[in-house]
């Protein structure tokens, strides 16, 4: 990709615990001049600042929103915080970054659209599940039509949030469902048209009402039905009392090659390769193997392809060097440079307010239908 010459972007990022692993990649990224902290917790922001060389920011986003110099904001706050600080940055005239999910209700989605439209800032919900090296392999994969045609899809989001702050306790799994049905809808270019849901397990009263949320349910499973598709995508999201190692990831099967998540969240994919009965058998015969999904390096800004993986950086302005981490499938320098080229190219992000509202409205109405014993919701359509 060709890279301008630095524009001078100053980015703000917004909360300073996962989000302190983007400061360096914004950085190191050649349209940034500066990198702006914003985080409540003095400590944790001094430490952060000392690290990687950079000044002390802010407290609050009212502050920085009062900043001029600030270009754009990235927001990693908890989930409640989501709709309203994004439409705050936008109104403030800013561009928006957002951790998914965009928000947890319809109003809200609506609401980031018509802000996105009338102030003409660029919005991108962060969706990490579209941008690891496991999703662009299989896209690769079925646009060369290696896969056949597309059967069926699984998505799963386990991870235990027991002991986690109040406000995710009792949090409805399926308000969370971004990372499991994103990489369905981006890979058939569509969106949800009606879904299915349904609640299992049980919460005890404490944990249901201690987030304000009075969700019932540890899991939530989904059946979503595609516009224009056969293919089901079918979603697990588990968040309490599921005895399960943390998995983020999918399972996608075709009429030629099936993919496999690994049984860890990091590690080689299976796949599976099928053919037809061997002469005068009976069942298809299928070739497993196991493969690691190739980076695809050549799409990312040079600066920025060390922080696919794990790796170590001292940047100007650092004392000493920091290692930084790669979760999500190596996505976060995906996330950053699509978000920056849509700055600096005056354009919609690939993932603006409307595909968002695409992607996180499927799991709201899926949790309404598992509140009411599997109704079948249709999800209306993003204008």
């Amino acid at each position: 990709m060709n890279t301008p010459a630095d524009t001078g972007l100053r980015i703000a990022v917004l909360g300073l615990g996962f989000g302190q692993e983007f400061v360096p990649i914004y950085l190191s990224h050649p349209y940034v001049s500066h990198v702006v902290l914003v985080e409540p917790d003095d400590a944790r922001r001094a430490e952060v600042a000392a690290k990687f060389g950079v000044g002390s920011g802010y407290r609050g986003i009212d502050e920085a929103l009062r900043d001029d110099r600030i270009d754009a904001v990235h927001i990693l706050a908890p989930v409640p915080f989501h709709a309203d600080f994004a439409i705050q940055v936008l109104e403030a005239g800013k561009h928006c970054a957002c951790a998914v999910p965009a928000a947890t209700t319809r109003e809200d989605l609506e609401r980031l659209i018509e802000v996105e439209r009338r102030t003409g800032k660029r919005y991108m919900m962060m969706e990490t599940s579209v941008y690891g090296r496991e999703y662009r392999w299989a896209s690769a994969l079925h646009r060369e039509e290696a896969l056949g045609d597309l059967t069926f899809y699984r998505g799963a989001h386990i991870q235990n949030l027991d002991g986690f702050p109040s406000y995710w306790q009792g949090f409805p799994p399926m308000h969370y469902a971004t990372h499991a049905l994103s990489p369905a809808l981006d890979l058939l270019g569509t969106s949800v048209e009606s879904v299915t849901a349904h609640g299992s397990g049980h919460l005890d009263e404490a944990t249901r009402t201690a987030g304000g949320f009075d969700n019932p349910f540890p899991t939530e499973i989904g059946a979503f039905r595609l516009r224009g598709s056969d293919v089901i995508a079918e979603v697990q999201m588990s968040f309490f009392r599921t005895a399960r190692e943390y998995i983020e990831g999918f399972w996608l099967y075709g009429s030629r090659m099936g993919l496999e998540w690994p049984t860890d969240q990091e590690g080689p994919m299976l796949v599976h390769t099928m053919s037809g009965p061997a002469e005068g058998g009976r069942g298809n015969r299928t070739a497993v193997k196991v493969v690691e999904p190739p980076d695809y390096l050549e799409s990312l800004t040079a600066e920025l392809r060390p922080f696919v993986h794990e790796t170590v950086v001292q940047l100007p302005g650092m004392s000493d060097p920091v290692r930084v981490g790669a979760g999500h499938g190596g996505s976060h320098p995906y996330l950053v440079d699509e978000f920056l080229d849509a700055i600096t190219e005056g354009r919609r992000s690939r993932i603006d307010s409307v595909r968002a509202a695409e992607w996180t409205l499927p799991g709201i109405c899926a949790h309404e239908s598992a509140m009411n014993e599997g109704a079948r919701i249709t999800v209306p359509t993003v204008r």
